[in-house]
């Protein structure tokens, strides 16, 4: 077990807490906490941090109900800071944003990442603003059959890519297929979030079920 004591806290007793989404990894808030909002969101198994404008504790989700339930807690090489992973019950920001990082301060043009979140968002933006000449903005434009007969075709492109054991192919075919499931979901106003959640949920059953089997 990690003694807490341990840890670095600085000349105010604070330790600096970076919150991190455990499903989707994306960075939410970076807090302070010191030794008793820490020993505080470890017995609770929610976040509770030390507000420094305030000078009191303020358990996160109190007043607005979005709660962080806590998946881990992670302290760096010198033991100075802390990442804490979180199951989140609604946005992160006071502002309402997801995180409250969203004010793009620079963007490189020839080093592009790639994200599904990133995909999505670009793709509830053709759905909002409906671009001419996107084919994304055609598929919104002929609405749910059209989209859902193309998630149908693009599964059988996989499936006939798999069976001919073509794994390039494959891949090709199942990113097209990913594509338009997506577009699926922005359609139905389904999020990634929402399916992150079903899949963490299953995996919890999954993992009992190994569990019962192991016992027998």
């Amino acid at each position: 077990m990690f003694d807490i004591n341990t840890l670095k806290f600085d000349e105010k007793g604070l330790i600096p807490a970076v919150v991190v989404d455990a499903l989707s990894k994306q960075v939410l808030t970076i807090a302070y906490m010191n030794r008793e909002s820490l020993e505080i969101s470890m017995q609770e198994g929610k976040t509770c941090f030390w507000s420094r404008s305030r000078q009191e504790l303020w358990r996160k989700g109190e007043t607005s109900g979005n709660y962080q339930h806590i998946v881990s807690i992670t302290a760096d090489c010198d033991k100075d800071a802390l990442t804490i992973e979180v199951l989140k019950d609604g946005p992160a920001c006071h502002t309402g944003a997801e995180s409250c990082f969203h004010h793009p301060v620079y963007q490189s043009e020839t080093n592009q990442g790639f994200s599904l979140d990133s995909l999505m968002q670009l793709l509830a933006g053709r759905k909002e603003n409906m671009p001419e000449g996107s084919y994304t903005t055609y598929l919104f434009e002929k609405g749910l059959d059209k989209i859902l007969k193309k998630v149908g075709e693009e599964s059988t492109e996989v499936i006939i890519a798999a069976k001919a054991e073509d794994k390039k192919e494959t891949i090709y075919e199942i990113a097209d297929l990913a594509y338009h499931v997506l577009v699926l979901m922005v359609e139905m106003g389904i999020s990634l979030e929402d399916v992150r959640k079903e899949l963490a949920s299953r995996h919890i059953i999954d993992h009992k079920i190994k569990q019962e089997k192991m016992t027998k």
